[in-house]
């Protein structure tokens, strides 16, 4: 970006992108608003994100009405326990040349997508669930001696069910840690329950148009890491996630007594990363406070780990979160201008 004229016309065009993905999603997904906005927040940033919710609440429709709203590739992969690593990523076939030669040519999985559904994901095996740490952290898989990489854009949507209903497996906290945000998804009240029949029983069916390609969602991407923030702010943001861990001076009573450890320094980038996003579309060209406060229950309720006493009280890590966020006071200037 060389001059100022050049700088708003950007932030205005990603703006309008934005708000156009919005409102294409929302034409399927009711009453989820704040859930919509910090979906494509992860998807812009280029995390990966994990859906919670119980059966029925949208999780798996809100992927699908993202992956329409774009013209990239998806897969869904419905995960369950005999699902294995190589129905993810792909394994080698024998194939028949014309000339009767044969050879291995390695055949792609469902990972090979620039959009990748994996539904209830806690219901595959452990070892199925690490098929996708590389893929998520290192945007490549490698499949005997040969390494392979996955397109441009790469957004993995993992959905599953609370971790206490029957036939699930836990994450392991390597795999949760490679997750930008973690979303959970409520029950619709009655109100949305009416306008969710309104749309998906009558004869007329939501159409979503696709208004953003992979080319443009990579210009949005790199975008978002130009957006500037202050020293103080980022320093802010340092002191939250540090504030998790039990052990900071910085934490407050409830992580010191609930808390087996804390966030790490994946949360603080997706906490910069996520506010750069919501900073934008707030008309600003640098990051408040404000913005991190938007989106830290969503980078940092994942990787909060709580002890056995706080797993016995029934904790939520949302509620630290809040108490974090009460004892770590903002710098004077990263208040909104």
């Amino acid at each position: 970006m060389s001059n100022d004229s050049d700088v708003q016309q950007e932030l205005e065009s990603f703006s309008t992108d934005f708000d156009a993905l919005r409102r294409e999603v929302s034409k399927l997904i009711v009453g989820e608003e704040s859930t919509i906005d910090l979906a494509l927040t992860a998807l812009v940033a280029g995390g990966h994100l994990l859906l919670e919710g119980l059966p029925g609440t949208g999780k798996t429709t809100l992927v699908r009405a993202l992956a329409a709203a774009l013209d990239v590739t998806y897969q869904r992969v419905q995960c369950t326990p005999d699902l294995m690593p190589a129905d993810l990523i792909g394994t080698y076939v024998i194939t028949e040349t014309p000339q009767g030669r044969r050879t291995f040519e390695f055949q792609r999985g469902p990972l090979f997508a620039n959009i990748v559904l994996a539904d209830q994901i806690n219901r595959a095996m452990p070892k199925t669930q690490a098929a996708f740490l590389e893929a998520m952290d290192e945007g490549v898989v490698t499949v005997s001696t040969e390494t392979f990489k996955l397109p441009r854009p790469y957004f993995v949507v993992a959905t599953q069910n609370p971790s206490e209903m029957e036939g699930t497996f836990p994450l392991p906290e390597a795999q949760v840690d490679r997750f930008f945000f973690k979303l959970l998804l409520r029950p619709a009240s009655a109100e949305q329950l009416e306008l969710i029949l309104d749309r998906t029983t009558e004869a007329e069916r939501v159409k979503i148009r696709k208004v953003v390609d992979a080319a443009r969602m990579t210009e949005m991407g790199e975008l978002v890491r130009q957006v500037p923030i202050g020293e103080a702010v980022r320093r802010w943001a340092v002191a939250v996630v540090a504030a998790t861990q039990p052990d900071d001076p910085r934490a407050p009573e409830a992580v010191r007594r609930f808390v087996r450890y804390g966030a790490g320094p994946r949360a603080a980038q997706a906490m910069v990363l996520g506010a750069k996003v919501r900073a934008i579309l707030q008309g600003r060209r640098h990051v408040a406070c404000e913005d991190l406060r938007a989106v830290a229950h969503a980078a940092l309720r994942h990787r909060i780990v709580l002890s056995l006493e706080g797993q016995a009280e029934d904790v939520q890590p949302d509620a630290l979160v809040d108490k974090v966020l009460e004892c770590v006071p903002e710098p004077s200037e990263g208040k909104r201008d």
